[in-house]
């Protein structure tokens, strides 16, 4: 069959909650994927960061074909021989005591939802059922009932009420106005150490850590989601880790299955943690043997590939070669590590979709983002070669957009 034909069954059977580049990919090694006609292209996006190992990374690939012919589902009515030892290296990966294992990253931050309120109801008091959390304009936690209540995105909202109560919304980037938020039945706040969705929000330096001092000193709890900015994408293991700060709670994802399996996790300390007892909540492909050995090998790959020191080198790499394009069209470069948005001077109802379907014509396939910006990511596995492979196509069409 030929892409349209791809296409076209894709649009009848399935629900248009997407709307994709015209590209049918058909196969992918490292930081290249090819179309069902063989076109070759570089993926800028690593499924927004799920795939920073690169595609189909061989170790990883290797451990979970090894896996397959043993076990792949236990379930958690019994225990298995590879959640343990996965487990063990995520929480020293992390610095975190105790891990819960799930499979999306939207039930990771279900599960800290749902942890940080029962710690307050049962460890600080905080009255039942009326638990705030506080969380920041533009935020994208997830998809779920619970999460799109508190998101300030009309279209992930619209037609999906009633909401779930329980959130106080604030401006992202202002310490202030969370130190105004918090009040006697305030359970701790959630936040992106960088906003990916809202495109590429890098807050001021020391934002993290002025959160954190507030949170220590109201007894308050720090929720972090680096599901999208966790696994090396900014330059260190966590973004946290710029700040030299811990979360109480944090939430992981993505590239935890290293592109081959959803796995996703849920980290706190051992007090925390104590809240949950058997019955309390679960999940029947989190920790499976099969999940757990992917995601064990995805981080030894993290780990003994350097693979945070390669983002921040190749990061700044990038966006060097980005700022020598000449075009008065660019307004800003916000990056940390391989996470980068370039936001365009556009009319009021202009998107950058256009520039993106151009990429894509001459071989970059790169994502729009809140209309104005482009989003780079690629694999944390990409060279300068490849780099300038990309620049050598995306400079032209900077330069007439």
């Amino acid at each position: 069959m030929k892409a349209e034909d791809y296409r076209e069954l894709e649009e009848t059977w399935g629900a248009h909650n997407y709307h994709p580049l015209p590209v049918v990919i058909s196969k992918a090694k490292g930081v290249w994927v090819w179309d069902v006609d063989g076109k070759k292209y570089i993926d800028m996006l690593s499924s927004y960061s799920a795939i920073n190992q690169g595609h189909l990374n061989k170790r990883i690939v290797n451990a979970a074909k090894k896996q397959l012919d043993r076990v792949s589902l236990t379930s958690r009515a019994f225990s298995n021989d590879r959640m343990g030892p996965f487990l063990k290296k995520l929480c020293e990966v992390s610095g975190m005591e105790m891990a819960l294992p799930m499979n999306t990253g939207a039930e990771a931050v279900e599960t800290s939802i749902k942890l940080a309120r029962r710690y307050a109801h049962t460890k600080r008091g905080v009255p039942e059922d009326q638990g705030e959390i506080v969380v920041c304009e533009n935020n994208f936690h997830g998809r779920t009932t619970t999460i799109i209540s508190f998101s300030s995105d009309p279209d992930s909202k619209k037609g999906f009420g009633p909401f779930t109560p329980g959130f106080r919304t604030i401006p992202y980037n202002d310490v202030g106005a969370f130190q105004k938020a918090i009040n006697r039945n305030t359970i701790g706040i959630m936040v992106e150490p960088i906003q990916g969705e809202a495109g590429i929000n890098v807050p001021s330096p020391g934002y993290l850590k002025a959160l954190r001092k507030v949170c220590d000193e109201k007894g308050v709890l720090l929720i972090l989601d680096e599901i999208q900015t966790g696994f090396c994408r900014t330059g260190k293991m966590f973004a946290f880790e710029h700040e030299g700060i811990k979360p109480d709670i944090l939430c992981v994802g993505k590239a935890l299955g290293g592109g081959l399996y959803p796995v996703s996790a849920c980290l706190s300390s051992k007090e925390i943690m104590s809240v949950f007892t058997p019955g309390s909540h679960g999940s029947t492909f989190g920790g499976n043997p099969l999940a757990c050995a992917i995601a064990e090998e995805s981080l030894n790959v993290l780990l003994d590939e350097k693979l945070a020191d390669r983002s921040k080198e190749m990061g700044e790499y990038f966006v060097s070669r980005i700022k020598e394009i000449k075009t008065e069209k660019i307004k800003q470069i916000r990056y940390k590590g391989l996470l980068i948005g370039v936001e365009f001077h556009l009319g009021p109802n202009d998107t950058v979709r256009p520039i993106c379907e151009k990429l894509m014509a001459s071989g970059v396939l790169a994502k729009d983002t809140h209309e104005k910006t482009i989003r780079f990511a690629p694999p944390l596995v990409i060279t300068k070669q490849e780099i300038d492979w990309a620049i050598e196509r995306i400079r032209p069409i900077f330069e007439t957009a």
